[in-house]
């Protein structure tokens, strides 16, 4: 007998519909796994059979064909368990009732057959939200709070593999997905008042994440360069629920959501070490997976040591930072990942650190040279925000007195970003750093003395296209975070001094 089930398979951060096809044929017992099935797949032989056993069915003592239909489509992961042990019980008569065509399964099987969540889920909830009007999906307990998150997908959770057998046969109910609210979101972000010294490289952070611009900080090491990095996600506006969903599929594709708050509704914060090779950092590898620039999707990349990452890496970070998605392509399929981060990097200003600073430098020029040079230039031009961040003196950190609030500061960034909703109202952007030729020709114009400001610091710093570009959008920022409607000779002027390597070290 023929038999079908339905579930989903994760191609990049997507899902697709499979269908699970069983047959019983005669001859010599064997289990064949056909439709371009993985290693962690073709194990699922033995965890079915014991599963089924365990559960107090039989496992049919014939020939067991299963084909994972389209064939053409390379299928990986576990959770195909629970459809490929359905097939089999349907197709040797254990269970009688016919499937509704509208039911879908997902779950990992143990030996006992009970279910363990598998990654992946709120991609598949959201594929059904936009495929099927009506339909249905079984999933683990572990999986629940994931699922709740689509609460237009009627999602229910089933704890063993009798349980979804007695929900078939419609003997018994199952529950439907559930969030539990009282979970606490983790820990918190530490708070800009602890900061000691440091105004302007805070007042450029907070410009940087009022539009959502790359910023570089250079200074010696001791300087507070990470301490102001891991702070920036707590001056940035809360999520919206589309950014939410958007960051948690991501998550839950890489397997990465925490079971007990399976939600990422804070902006996230990655901060990947110096030697991680370029799949990690971009994405890909045998199986491709999301990387660094993915997982920070409506938040914060923080790269430390920026020059002593590898050169592959720095040079692959370019098309990302430009397109906001980021593209792996593999023999038999191509996967599309969002990219749409902020950049935070943080680099000294030579080998010993010390250039610059009152503090002896080691450093020869050449050094110094080489070492400003493992930075490319187009990578430079696409840093918005060139920040100095100097040592800070004894008197500064005996203060008793704090700094601005992470919460004051972030009040500033929201009433900036909600002039550019207004403003970008009927436009295909949010954010200045967005801004498109047309939008920057239209909302950037300059006064004629402005006009001869940056005429001259283009022509003294021999600027890019690119960098003349994003000076204008950074003006645009500091104008908002003033409420003016244009940018003015000041905007401008403080735009200008967020370019330390054009002005300092690299043009010199």
């Amino acid at each position: 007998m023929l038999a079908t089930v339905n579930t989903l398979v994760i191609t990049g951060i997507e899902a697709q519909a499979v269908k699970v096809e069983v047959d019983l044929m005669t001859g010599l017992p064997d289990f064949i796994l056909v439709g371009l099935a993985q290693a962690a797949l073709k194990e699922a032989r033995e965890r079915v059979k014991s599963a089924i056993k365990n559960s107090g069915y039989e496992f049919p003592n014939r020939k067991i064909i299963v084909n994972l239909a389209p064939a053409d489509l390379k299928k990986e992961g576990s959770h195909f368990d629970l459809a490929i042990a359905l097939g089999i019980l349907l197709a040797s008569e254990q269970l009688l009732q016919p499937l509704d065509p509208g039911l879908y399964f997902a779950g990992e099987l143990s030996l006992d057959g009970s279910l363990r969540p598998v990654p992946g889920v709120l991609a598949m909830c959201l594929e059904l939200l936009k495929s099927l009007a009506d339909c249905a999906f079984i999933i683990p307990p572990g999986n629940s709070q994931e699922a709740s998150l689509v609460s237009e997908v009627r999602s229910l959770t089933a704890g063993n593999l009798r349980e979804v057998c007695a929900y078939l046969d419609k003997s018994a109910e199952l529950d439907p997905a559930s969030s539990d609210e009282t979970v606490p979101a983790g820990g918190s972000i530490p708070d800009f008042a602890e900061v000691k010294g440091q105004e302007t490289a805070k007042r450029g952070i907070q410009v940087a994440a009022a539009g959502s611009h790359n910023i570089l900080l250079i200074g010696p090491p001791g300087g507070g360069k990470t301490m102001l990095a891991r702070r920036m996600p707590g001056i940035m506006p809360e999520m919206t629920r589309a950014e939410v969903l958007e960051t948690t599929r991501i998550y839950s594709v890489a397997g990465l959501l925490n079971p007990d708050h399976p939600l990422i509704d804070t902006h996230p914060f990655r901060a990947p070490h110096k030697n991680a090779s370029s799949a990690s950092i971009i994405g890909g590898g045998r199986i491709p997976r999301p990387g660094e620039i993915s997982l920070a999707q409506n938040g914060v990349l923080f790269l430390d040591e920026f020059p002593e990452f590898s050169r592959d890496v720095l040079e692959a970070l370019r098309q990302p930072l430009e397109d906001k998605v980021v593209t792996v392509a593999r023999a038999q399929a191509t996967h599309t990942y969002p990219a749409d981060f902020l950049l935070v990097a943080a680099m000294n200003p030579c080998n010993c650190g010390f250039w610059g600073s009152e503090l002896e430098c080691t450093c020869t020029p050449l050094q110094i040279q080489r070492y400003l040079g493992r930075i490319s230039g187009p990578l430079l031009d696409r840093m918005d925000l060139h920040i100095e961040v100097p040592r800070v003196n004894y008197e500064q950190l005996r203060e008793r007195g704090q700094g601005e609030s992470s919460a004051a500061m972030r009040e500033k960034v929201i009433r900036a970003r909600e002039m550019q909703k207004k403003r970008f109202a009927r436009h295909k952007i949010k954010l200045n750093s967005q801004m498109r030729p047309a939008e920057v020709k239209r909302y950037c114009r300059l006064d004629d003395e402005s006009e001869m400001l940056l005429k001259n610091a283009f022509d003294k710093l021999k600027m890019s296209a690119r960098a003349y570009d994003r000076i204008l959008k950074v003006a645009r920022t500091v104008a908002d975070m003033e409420a003016a409607d244009n940018i003015q000779l000041q905007h401008l002027g403080e735009a200008l001094q967020y370019r330390s390597l054009d002005r300092k070290y690299w043009r010199n």
